[in-house]
């Protein structure tokens, strides 16, 4: 089942953004806050600076038994604890789309490991993945990750670890967008 989400970066919302760093290409315009809203961008009322939006949908890369493993220790968002977010919108190059699925899977996986990196930060860090290439999107993905303040310098190392592997050749921008939930 699919769920659209509209991240909303302008002068208003629950996240309070504490940085907005350009990884690879171009930055997006600076925003004080985010607005997670569970919408398209067409029904939503309020105008922010910029709109990113995604769906979440079925696990793409991994196979049944990486699946079981993260639902086993993965845990869900909202999470009262976990009021510092990360929104890292990513967009991978041609030769990554030119690839066969399975292709992109041995990059993803037997060669980045990318699925096994991330267990080793569950369930401290939650993450959502919001796919956004097929709605002709900016980006092809918006990942969401939730963690509590003590947190932080973990979620610093699996963010290296990623951007080490392999699969991080192919992203020509990434933006790595830091927030505090207001509470």
């Amino acid at each position: 089942m699919k769920n659209h989400y509209s991240f909303v970066g302008g002068n208003a919302g629950q996240w309070v953004v504490t940085s907005q760093n350009a990884i690879v290409g171009a930055p997006l315009e600076p925003v004080q806050r985010i607005e997670v809203v569970n919408s398209p961008a067409a029904s939503l009322t309020a105008a922010g600076t910029w709109v990113l939006q995604g769906f979440t949908s079925n696990v793409r890369y991994a196979n049944r038994n990486e699946i079981v493993k993260l639902q086993s220790v993965q845990e869900g968002l909202n999470r009262s604890h976990s009021v510092c977010a990360a929104l890292i919108p990513i967009k991978k190059n041609a030769e990554w789309w030119s690839m066969s699925q399975d292709e992109r899977r041995s990059i993803f996986e037997e060669q980045s490991h990318h699925t096994e990196i991330g267990l080793n930060y569950l369930p401290e860090i939650a993450r959502q993945l919001h796919h956004s290439r097929d709605l002709g999107e900016q980006f092809d993905f918006l990942t969401w990750f939730e963690f509590a303040p003590e947190h932080s310098a973990l979620f610093d190392k699996l963010l290296e670890q990623l951007r080490a592997s392999k699969e991080w050749q192919f992203v020509e921008r990434e933006i790595d967008i830091r927030l505090d939930k207001v509470v």
